[in-house]
């Protein structure tokens, strides 16, 4: 119950920084699970695993609340999926032990990142669409080897284009959803088929998978009211800061 009780908590918190900005939700996720020693890509199915519950509440609200461009939408899901399926496969086929470090690096990246553009004004311009492609692909791929980097790489990149922020954060959600299940299928595929050798029990990890899966099912329609009480800039800098703070704890651990 304490390991429930304690990614109930880190699921429930990462879909409210999610559904405020539109990304973190892997990230923080993968990068707790990390610290418990889990591998990446134990760690990367088991978040996908539970973004699919959270990935579908979470489109949903935003297709009810009309926030999707559907036109970026249709033009955003092929590349991402693309991505997502080919980075499962590269994960799947290397030591977890060997992209440990790689990982931690991504996410130390994604983590300063995040915390300097909260001290910068975004633009307000048209989204140009030739960037969606390109944008799709590394969110996806980002993704499956890292457990998260689909809203940090997608979110970011349309909004500093100068993207709607309500349309952009609907959209990427929703359309990470279809995202998440091919990345899901892929781990699938490649454990039935035997490619996927450290898969190992991942029935071990069955308990924090459902903390996540509580813990943000029961958050998704609190992200509404948080994202209007909390300013955005905020809210970005403290998840810049804890992913920073999260990706120190992996360098400790590995060089121990």
């Amino acid at each position: 119950m304490i390991e429930f009780a304690t990614f109930f908590f880190v699921g429930a918190l990462a879909q409210l920084v999610d559904g405020a900005l539109g990304m973190a939700y892997g990230v923080i996720s993968s990068t707790v699970l990390m610290s418990f020693g889990v591998s990446p890509a134990v760690a990367s199915a088991s978040v996908h695993t539970a973004e699919l519950f959270t990935t579908a509440a979470s489109g949903t609200a935003h297709i009810a609340n009309r926030n999707i461009d559907w036109k970026l939408f249709w033009r955003l899901v092929p590349f991402g999926i693309l991505g997502g399926v080919l980075g499962t496969y590269v994960l799947t086929s290397i030591d977890g032990s060997v992209l440990r470090p790689y990982v931690a690096a991504y996410l130390g990246i994604i983590g300063l990142l995040l915390t300097v553009r909260s001290f910068r004004k975004i633009p307000r311009t048209p989204t140009p669409m030739a960037l969606v492609p390109p944008l799709g692909a590394a969110g996806g791929f980002l993704d499956s080897i890292g457990g998260g980097g689909w809203g940090p790489i997608v979110t970011s990149g349309l909004l500093g284009a100068g993207g709607q922020p309500r349309y952009v954060i609907g959209t990427v959600n929703a359309a990470e959803f279809l995202v998440t299940l091919s990345v899901s299928i892929s781990f699938l595929v490649a454990l039935l088929t035997g490619h996927w050798e450290e898969a190992g029990d991942l029935s071990t990890h069955a308990l924090s998978v459902l903390g996540l899966i509580a813990g943000g099912i029961l958050a998704a329609p609190l992200a509404g009211y948080a994202v209007k009480r909390i300013p955005e800039r905020l809210l970005l800098r403290i998840v810049g800061l804890l992913i920073c703070g999260l990706c120190i704890q992996q360098i400790v651990s590995i060089l121990s």
